[in-house]
């Protein structure tokens, strides 16, 4: 029997029956089940089938960017920060530069005040901008904290100095006065001259 025979019996009735249908589907290798049992137990058919769906993917993606993501940043942008009017855009820099003012006065007016403090329990002034707060009783904290810490420091130096090897001066000068009566900046200078010697 030649292919055109083949062709022809196939045609007619005989050929036309379910069982010569399901014996030419078993010898077809095209069909979806033996498709994907193919591209799953070829590891060259499934990394092809994915490079081949991270295309479509990726075509997707740029095309829906193209057409859609613009436009939703756009949306995103105008709805956090709406067009301002020129008048609106002037009282907000003017509530801006205000608020700066207010900030740095009352920064000046805490410094004003903490130098007094620090004055008055004779404190180093030069440290006093570190500890200055938001307001006037977190700025008076800070610095009784800092007085706390300092005078604790001073009397370890000065208990540690009078424990072994202090020599009182021989001369008549002003190191006679006692250490523990001078004042943040007499010591200061007392222990500058001391160290020069």
């Amino acid at each position: 029997m030649n292919l055109k025979e083949l062709q022809a019996w196939l045609n007619s009735e005989e050929g036309q029956s379910e069982e010569i249908k399901t014996y030419l589907q078993g010898l077809n290798p095209y069909s979806v089940e033996g498709m994907k049992k193919y591209i799953y137990e070829n590891k060259d058919a499934k990394s092809w089938l994915d490079s081949e769906k991270d295309v479509h993917t990726s075509k997707s993606l740029e095309s829906w960017k193209k057409n859609n993501l613009q436009k939703l940043i756009d949306e995103a942008v105008t709805k956090a920060n709406p067009q301002e009017t020129q008048e609106q855009k002037k009282i907000r820099e003017l509530e801006e530069r205000l608020n700066q003012k207010e900030k740095a006065e009352t920064r000046q007016a805490l410094l004003n005040k903490s130098l007094v403090i620090a004055d008055e329990k004779k404190l180093p002034k030069d440290l006093l901008e570190y500890f200055l707060g938001e307001n006037e009783e977190t700025t008076t904290k800070n610095i009784e904290k800092l007085e706390t810490v300092f005078n604790k420091h001073v009397e370890t130096v000065v208990n540690e100095r009078l424990k072994g090897d202090y020599k009182p001066p021989k001369s008549g000068n002003e190191h006679n006065k006692n250490v523990v009566d001078m004042n943040m900046d007499e010591y200061a200078k007392y222990w500058q001259e001391k160290n020069k010697k």
